[in-house]
């Protein structure tokens, strides 16, 4: 490896360690090498995310994500021109990740500029896919798989995740000005945008949440059959990645689906515990870890 490739994917391992917090313990449980590609992964998620808050204006952003694509372009033309690029290039070119996840990647991000409510669930999945499905995609390049039924489950589990992420950050989003439950639902249910911006959370409320807590839980079941698809030694990351968000849900509804007045998370004992279970699971042969 050249000292630029190495400076690259030291680089990526730094943004993984600084940002990720808890999931970086997840994926020390990988083999060194998928280790430092799922690193480059999450630095071209978090270079994205940052392209997109350092600009000022929409217009801004938009140009920023065009830029972004242009990089990618080059990386697989075998031209990269940054540590990351050359590194995002490399392991593309190592695990065979087609270009199309990434650029998925990039609509997704670029949605939530453009698109601030859903009317029905489908448009909502399509978003989920970009944003979190694409990069269970490409983990499974790197990790291996035994048949292709492994890339239905590992959109499933991108689908639980970031359905779980949608049902905790409910108030935050609004905050910004965007609302994920789809508006279809809203009206099911009878419950208001006028509701949502007071905070209240009333029968209504709790059964619309309790619907989106099942329907992520629905994704987890088939999520978690991913699991026995992959090599004994991929296992444990997935497995601690859909545990600590399957935790959240526990807590959601712990919480009476509260999420507009409470702050749903886990301790960081939680987190660990959760990762050091999968880790020592993946260890017995034979047997997908426990979630």
């Amino acid at each position: 490896m050249s000292p630029d490739l190495e400076l690259a994917y030291r680089e990526c391992r730094q943004t993984t360690r600084r940002a990720a917090k808890n999931f970086y313990y997840a994926f020390l449980t990988l083999p060194k090498a998928d280790r430092q590609a799922i690193y480059v992964v999450y630095a071209f998620c978090r270079h994205c995310d940052d392209a997109v808050d350092n600009a000022l204006s929409d217009a801004g952003k938009l140009a920023a994500l065009s830029q972004l694509g242009d990089q990618l372009t080059r990386s697989y033309a075998g031209q990269p021109d940054t540590p990351l690029f050359l590194a995002l290039a490399h392991i593309a070119d190592r695990y065979a990740i087609p270009e199309h996840y990434f650029r998925e990647l990039l609509a997704g991000v670029a949605a939530d500029l453009t698109v601030r409510r859903y009317p029905d669930f489908d448009q909502l999945r399509q978003y989920c896919y970009q944003v979190a499905s694409v990069v269970g995609l490409i983990c499974l390049q790197m990790f291996g798989y035994r048949n292709d039924h492994a890339k239905q489950h590992a959109i499933d589990l991108g689908l639980a995740m970031q359905l779980t992420n949608i049902c905790r950050d409910v108030k935050e989003d609004w905050d910004l000005g965007r609302v994920y439950l789809p508006q279809d639902e809203l009206a099911r249910f009878g419950y208001s945008e006028d509701e949502l911006a007071a905070g209240i959370c009333n029968p209504a409320f709790v059964q619309l949440m309790r619907f989106q807590v099942q329907r992520a839980r629905e994704y987890f079941v088939r999520g978690r059959q991913l699991l026995p698809c992959l090599p004994p030694r991929s296992r444990a990351c997935p497995a601690a990645l859909g545990g600590l968000y399957s935790q959240l849900l526990d807590k959601i509804e712990a919480a009476d689906y509260d999420v507009l007045r409470h702050r749903v998370s886990l301790s960081t004992t939680a987190k660990l515990s959760i990762m050091a279970r999968a880790w020592l699971s993946s260890a017995l042969p034979g047997r997908p870890p426990r979630p």
